[in-house]
């Protein structure tokens, strides 16, 4: 194998996972929270991760109010709650204690089902790719965390 990025990578010890690039050109990545797997569009410019209200009892997740406003994607102001102390396997990657913003995740969903793609649990953020340390190769549709 050549000097490539994934030799270069997985030399430092990073997990290489898969990045599905979906109708809307956004990548989808299948990800366990607390055991459940579920589909997570991965979003750098989201600043933190967050699941869909509707899929709280699926990743049994202990949802707490939160005073936190949330916005993105065309909607503003949306009530929040947080859920922390939740795990998460992206691959062979793992973290403990990791925290997941909850919200109507409707606006995101109704855009991906009018592209002809399928709905997602959640957002996979800046927060989660911070901590591992994440490298997205775009021409090989992989992502690398450590």
């Amino acid at each position: 194998m050549k000097n490539s990025l994934r030799k270069f990578l997985l030399d430092k010890g990073y997990q290489r996972v898969k990045l599905n690039r979906i109708n809307t050109n956004h990548y989808e990545v299948k990800a366990k929270i607390n055991g459940v797997e579920g589909s997570f569009i991965l979003d750098t410019g989201a600043s933190t991760s967050c699941v869909g209200f509707e899929a709280v009892k699926i990743f049994n997740l202990k949802a707490k109010d939160s005073k936190i406003k949330a916005a993105g994607a065309g909607a503003v102001n949306m009530e929040t709650q947080i859920a922390k102390n939740n795990k998460i396997r992206i691959g062979k990657w793992k973290k403990q204690r990791v925290a997941l913003v909850l919200f109507n995740l409707d606006h995101v969903n109704t855009a991906l089902t009018q592209h002809e793609a399928q709905p997602v649990h959640g957002i996979i953020g800046a927060d989660i790719l911070r901590k591992g340390k994440a490298v997205i190769d775009y021409d090989k549709n992989c992502l690398y965390l450590k």
